[in-house]
C-alpha cells in the first residue's frame, strides 16, 4: 500500500509538492507494483479531496485498490473501493455502499476492536522510526507480531519500512507494508515501488505465508 503525501512529490517543473506532482507518482508507483493506494492529504477539505481522489481514481482503476482517509462520503462520491479510518474513530458496522474500510491501529487490542467493528484490514506501527511521525517512539516488530496473533485480517506493517526490512516484517506476521516515505520521497517512485514489491515477494515466497 502506497500511502500518499503530496508535499514529498516533485512536479515537471521542479517546483515540490501539488496535486500533479502526486498524482504522477501514484501513477508510477501503481506501475511498480503497488496493489493498493491511501489517499491521506489531511489537511485537505473535502471538496479538494474529491477532486484529488477522483484523480487517483482514474490512475488506480483496474490496476490498484483505492482507499480514502477522510469522509466516506467522499470515497463513495469517488468510486474508492474504500475508506480508511484513524486508530478510535467509530467502526461502522455495515460498509457504506459496499466499501472497503481499514483501520490504523497502535496495539493488539485497538486492532481487535477494530476488527469487531468491521475492519477489513490494519495498518499497525510505527514499527521502526519514521519522518512522517517524529519523536514517536517506534513500535518495533513486536507490535506487528501481537496483532498477527490477535486479528484475522490482513496486518500491514508501516512505519520506517523499507525493501530492506520486508522480509522481516512478514516473517513477523505481516500480510504486506504500507509506505510513505520509502515510496513518496524516492526519486524515482515506479524503481522504489518495484523494489519493495519484489522483496515482499521474495518474503512470501521465503516463508510460504498467504497473500491477503
Amino acid at each position: 500500500m502506497a500511502v500518499t503525501d503530496r508535499a514529498l512529490c516533485a512536479v515537471p517543473a521542479g517546483r515540490q509538492g501539488g496535486a500533479d506532482g502526486l498524482v504522477a507518482a501514484v501513477e508510477a508507483a501503481v506501475i511498480g507494483g503497488a496493489n493498493a493506494v491511501q489517499l491521506r492529504e489531511k489537511d485537505l477539505p473535502p471538496a479538494e479531496l474529491l477532486a484529488l481522489a477522483r484523480r487517483l481514481r482514474d490512475v488506480t482503476r483496474g490496476r490498484a485498490l483505492l482507499v480514502v482517509n477522510g469522509p466516506p462520503e467522499v470515497a463513495a462520491a469517488a468510486g474508492a473501493d474504500g475508506v480508511h479510518l484513524p486508530e478510535g474513530a467509530p467502526m461502522p458496522l455495515k460498509p457504506r455502499a459496499g466499501l472497503l474500510v481499514g483501520c490504523s491501529v497502535h496495539s493488539a487490542e485497538a486492532a481487535r476492536r477494530a476488527q469487531a467493528g468491521g475492519a477489513g484490514y490494519v495498518v499497525a506501527g510505527p514499527v521502526y522510526q519514521t519522518r512522517s511521525h517524529p519523536g514517536v517512539q517506534p513500535a518495533g516488530l513486536t507490535l506487528i507480531e501481537e496483532i498477527a496473533r490477535t486479528v484475522d485480517v490482513p496486518v500491514l506493517a508501516i512505519g520506517g519500512v523499507t525493501a530492506e526490512r520486508a522480509e522481516e516484517a512478514v516473517r513477523a506476521g505481516a500480510s504486506g507494508v504500507a509506505a510513505i516515505s520509502a515510496v513518496f520521497a524516492a526519486g524515482d517512485p515506479r524503481t522504489a515501488t518495484l523494489e519493495l514489491r519484489r522483496a515482499l515477494d521474495a518474503a512470501w515466497a521465503a516463508t510460504g505465508a498467504a497473500r491477503r
